[in-house]
């Protein structure tokens, strides 16, 4: 039987060799929630062809699995509270297994489809749990800033060593796309049965919330199917505007449940902290505007310029390689400066990126327009994304942190599916004749640069969001009331570098 572990050490040196063992777990199911999203896309016309797809059949290959994964991450979230966070983690870990080779294996489009949205309703479980794991296993402070550096690091590493790979398996079959993430699922779970600790269970006063949980996955799951289904069906469209509105009408039943219950599914005090609404709108803004600057650079270097798939996946290489590289630096980074100027320099980083990728053209260099754009972006990443999962999760007591485990990654999957779909319509709308065959290629180039404008003003807005932070911080003061001294518990102790953390003092008369 597994036993709890023992409180890490304040020192990042003492790890034990069981507390490694434990994050490279938990890195290991997070690697491949990444590495499935970014490989599929590459593969998707070879799947098509295969299984005689049409291109709207074909985008719930992609869509099946941000529907099951974004749908279901606050209930994912408080069911690792609940019922154990290592149970969820491991169930939802060999589900995930056997979905991944049972989509290698169909030779049915819907069968696939099916596969997909389940291996992303075991996402959705297995995404909260594990990060709650992390930030109940590792004392906050450097330890855990490390830790989650690490951890954040592997899923982004994932994402773009996805693309490398699904340009090499493809090349063979599309199928082994599907089943590499089996054996390497299988591995991670005989590892975690043995050492991922016991953790115990929040008591169910006041039950679990039934009314909470059917309203806010209704919601999310019905908000994500009407922006994947919106640019097909019509933005204006009586459907689209009709589901819209079922989504206003559910959040909101979900908002005075949530008010009203002893135990809900997601406590909404948690949103009076600033540092916390700024990690939750800054993954939003961050990872929509990365997964549609992927689509459009992706389409603009293979469908317009004509590279391969390998060519395109190895453009992306050199981010996923400084991501990768940065894995044991970030932490010491965030605990010097704090998350909020780590964020802000990143998100600056990002607009940068974004901004000089507008410089593309028929014919451009590599080396001057697109790297420069690359290693940019490489360097956002590395600095934004550990940054906004340390700042969530700081200051959350242990029974909680499933649940803003939860939230952060429903921001992080329904901010991709709400960007990505707005972006898709606005190129859509600047495209006149390509799908028809009919549009220059200079017009097809002309159609991409507004989305890549949106997408850089994402990016802006990520920065100007962070940015209150940082006033937020100066306006913060000391307070002397006598001569005893004790260490205030600020809403701002979350995103605080440590030197400020210890500055933020308040004397209190004996």
């Amino acid at each position: 039987m597994t036993s709890p572990l023992p409180p890490a050490s304040t020192s990042p040196e003492r790890w034990t060799p069981r507390l490694w063992g434990t994050l490279l777990v938990l890195c290991a199911a997070m690697f491949l929630d990444a590495l499935d999203v970014s490989m599929v896309g590459v593969a998707l016309p070879s799947i098509g062809s295969e299984l005689d797809l049409s291109t709207s059949s074909l985008q719930w290959v992609v869509s099946g699995y941000i529907l099951g994964y974004g749908g279901l991450l606050l209930l994912g979230g408080r069911a690792a509270d609940l019922l154990g966070r290592r149970e969820v983690f491991l169930i939802a870990l060999g589900v995930f297994a056997l979905t991944s080779l049972f989509g290698g294996l169909v030779d049915s489009g819907p069968l696939l489809i099916a596969s997909r949205f389940v291996k992303g309703l075991s996402a959705a479980f297995t995404a909260p749990a594990g990060l709650s794991i992390i930030t109940t296993t590792f004392a906050e402070g450097p330890v855990r800033n490390r830790a989650l550096s690490i951890y954040t690091t592997c899923a982004a590493a994932g994402f773009s060593l996805g693309l490398v790979l699904s340009g090499v398996l493809t090349e063979v079959s599309w199928r082994l796309t599907m089943l590499l993430p089996a054996p390497i699922a299988v591995l991670a779970l005989l590892a975690g049965l043995k050492l991922i600790p016991r953790s115990p269970r929040e008591e169910k006063r006041g039950g679990y919330d039934v009314p909470g949980a059917v309203t806010g996955t209704a919601s999310m799951l019905l908000l994500v199917f009407t922006v994947v289904q919106a640019p097909e069906v019509g933005w204006a469209s009586a459907r689209t505007l009709l589901s819209f509105l079922a989504v206003a009408v559910l959040l909101t039943v979900f908002v005075r449940i949530e008010l009203r219950t002893a135990s809900p599914l997601i406590r909404l005090g948690v949103l009076r902290s600033g540092p916390q609404v700024r990690a939750q709108l800054g993954a939003v803004t961050f990872f929509g505007g990365y997964v549609s600057f992927q689509f459009i650079a992706t389409q603009y270097l293979q469908s317009l310029l004509g590279w391969s798939a390998l060519e395109t996946a190895l453009a992306f290489l050199p981010a996923g390689v400084i991501v990768a590289l940065s894995a044991t630096k970030i932490a010491g980074v965030i605990d010097r400066f704090g998350t909020t100027r780590v964020i802000v320099t990143g998100f600056t980083l990002l607009v940068a990126s974004y901004a000089l990728f507008l410089r593309i053209d028929l014919s451009p260099s590599y080396a001057a327009v697109i790297l420069p754009s690359m290693i940019l972006l490489g360097l956002a990443c590395a600095l934004v994304f550990p940054s906004l999962n340390i700042q969530a999760t700081n200051g959350v007591e242990d029974h909680e942190q499933g649940m803003v485990s939860g939230l952060l990654n429903t921001s992080i999957q329904v901010g991709g599916a709400v960007i990505l779909a707005i972006t898709t319509a606005v190129i859509t709308a600047s495209d006149h004749g390509s799908a028809e065959g009919t549009a220059s290629p200079q017009a097809v180039l002309d159609s991409y640069r507004p989305g890549l404008v949106l997408v850089t003003a994402f990016a802006l807005a990520g920065l100007l969001i962070n940015l209150t932070g940082l006033r937020a911080r100066r306006r913060q003061q000391p307070v002397a009331v006598g001569r005893s001294t004790v260490v205030a518990k600020s809403p701002l102790a979350a995103d605080a570098p440590r030197a400020a953390r210890e500055d933020e003092r308040v004397t209190v008369g004996d």
